[in-house]
């Protein structure tokens, strides 16, 4: 419980996006983004909103942490959809984050992973992965979040 306590305030976050996914593209896209971070449940639930004002769309994540399992759902919903996806579900172990799942990409089933890792009071990293069934990952999206002033 309490591990995304590190997330709770507000963030500058730099993204880099892999603009052609699961199609071996080495094209990135980088742009700013502003996310905004609240734990409840006393540490047992996050959630945080992040905008993109040069893309002009928001996220947000619901993270919710089941004591039995000792496991976090993280649940991402997009404002150009509005559909929250299924959740990756994962735990930290020394530091780092790993959160998976399954989902649906452009029509096509894909396993899908979330890391965060180089946790410091001041930063963090965040990165998406995909895969298919029979395939490597490949990491589509970093998020390198500083705490804002």
């Amino acid at each position: 419980m309490n591990n995304f306590d590190f997330l709770v305030g507000t963030w500058d976050v730099a993204n880099r996006y892999l603009t052609k996914r699961l199609a071996g593209s080495d094209e990135w896209e980088e742009f700013p983004g502003r996310a905004v971070s609240h734990a409840f449940f006393e540490g047992a639930g996050n959630f945080d909103e992040i905008a993109f004002p040069t893309k002009g769309w928001r996220g947000a994540t619901v993270r919710t942490y089941d004591p039995a399992t000792e496991l976090w759902s993280l649940y991402w919903v997009d404002s150009r959809t509005g559909r929250m996806d299924p959740p990756v579900v994962g735990r930290f172990e020394d530091g780092t984050g790993e959160f998976t799942g399954t989902d649906v990409w452009e029509g096509r089933p894909v396993r899908v992973r979330f890391i965060w890792s180089e946790i410091t009071a001041d930063s963090v990293h965040w990165q998406q992965a995909f895969a298919t069934e029979d395939g490597d990952w490949e990491t589509n999206w970093h998020m390198y979040f500083t705490r804002a002033a």
